[in-house]
């Protein structure tokens, strides 16, 4: 499939680029780790199928330092030894979170209860803002079939600010 619509060159989408990359930029800036925020919206881009956010998220996760192993590891996070307890909580809030539809509950109260063991309120707030953020990124690639692969590390920081 080619890309349908590139968002870079349209005056309303470059707009609201600059403003979504602006509350990215609130998380980044939280006490989130960042390897967790990097892992979350890679795990939530595997489930929603983004190319894009897939290749912008594991090359952001290598930039600021994270294990090729733990990436490859990320769809089969359940089946590894190589996340702590937290980031299989902030894993596991990724996918509900993601996945609302396929439960009554959206996330459980197990997850729930294992994000609160583990993260304060800032960082809560941050994990569940960065699953709406991620999310809704990758509605918009999935969307106009924005591909992965020429993603660079930091390309977008020109947006904050």
């Amino acid at each position: 499939m080619e890309p349908r619509f590139d968002m870079m060159t349209n005056e309303i989408a470059v707009k609201f680029a600059k403003r979504f990359a602006n509350a990215g930029l609130v998380l980044h800036q939280s006490t989130l780790p960042r390897s967790t925020q990097e892992l979350v919206s890679l795990r939530a881009s595997q489930i929603n199928g983004c190319g894009w956010c897939i290749d912008m998220h594991t090359k952001e996760a290598v930039a600021a330092g994270e294990d090729q192993v733990r990436l490859n590891l990320v769809a089969a996070w359940r089946e590894s030894t190589v996340f702590t307890e937290a980031e299989q909580a902030a894993l596991a809030l990724a996918e509900e979170g993601t996945r609302l539809a396929d439960t009554h509950e959206g996330v459980s109260d197990g997850t729930w209860a294992l994000v609160r063991k583990h993260y304060d309120d800032d960082q809560v707030a941050a994990l569940v803002c960065l699953v709406g953020l991620i999310n809704a990124a990758n509605r918009l690639a999935v969307m106009v079939h924005q591909k992965g692969g020429s993603y660079q590390p930091g390309m977008f920081s020109s947006f904050t600010g």
